[in-house]
């Protein structure tokens, strides 16, 4: 159990190593050597947790989506408000995050697979749509592809004006502007008024799921 709680930590290093790297460089410029002397690890120990740089950075990419699952709601299109509001939460708060976020937007990133977690993303929200449309929570007209295709990429276009404008001091602002505007487009009108479209809901449910985390480890 210790080895493998050490092999995390390791894991988790490089990752945050990287990341840092990658955010100050580029992916074109940064180089396997930079991220082993910001992680502190050995060649050896960075090359049994990724095959290559390209690797290393689809590990990067992968943590914008690397979160424990959200408490489950009585409505899904709460689900739905709530992935978005903590992944706003986090993109302030988690340096690895927004590495992962920018590397996703990096065009000189060449052959790395930066479509992934978009893809990702999208699959995950279509999951949620279908749920509610089987829940009578959607309007009949409703595409639920189309909608998350549209609700990815108007969130990727808010926080990248909110990291030019203020760093993204106003992100969960922003995003709650968008699920204010978004959300009565496909939702029953009877629906609307239970759901929580708060900008600090993100924050609420990011505390109740480090209270259950440290529960389940006490």
């Amino acid at each position: 159990m210790a080895q493998q709680e050490r092999a995390i930590r390791t894991r988790q290093a490089i990752l945050e190593a990287a990341a840092t790297v990658f955010a100050e460089r580029g992916y074109d410029g940064t180089t396997i050597g930079e991220v082993l002397q910001r992680a502190e690890v050995t060649k050896g120990a960075l090359y049994f947790h990724f095959s290559s740089k390209e690797d290393l950075a689809l590990g990067v990419l992968s943590a914008q989506l690397d979160f424990g699952p959200l408490p489950p709601q009585a409505t899904k299109l709460q689900e739905l408000v709530d992935q978005g509001m903590v992944l706003a939460y986090r993109l302030r708060r988690e340096p690895l995050v927004r590495a992962s976020v920018a590397l996703a937007i990096d065009q000189g990133a060449t052959g790395v697979d930066r479509a992934m977690p978009f893809r990702a993303w999208v699959a995950q929200v279509t999951e949620i749509l279908e749920a509610a449309k089987a829940q009578g929570e959607l309007l009949p007209h409703v595409n639920v592809v189309d909608t998350a295709e549209l609700f990815a990429g108007a969130f990727a276009g808010i926080q990248t004006m909110s990291q030019i404008l203020c760093e993204r001091e106003d992100l969960e602002r922003r995003v709650a502007v968008l699920l204010r505007h978004v959300v009565p487009s496909i939702s029953v009108p009877a629906l609307l008024a239970t759901l929580d479209l708060n900008p600090d809901r993100g924050e609420r449910l990011f505390a109740q799921y480090e209270m259950s985390e440290l529960a389940d480890h006490a």
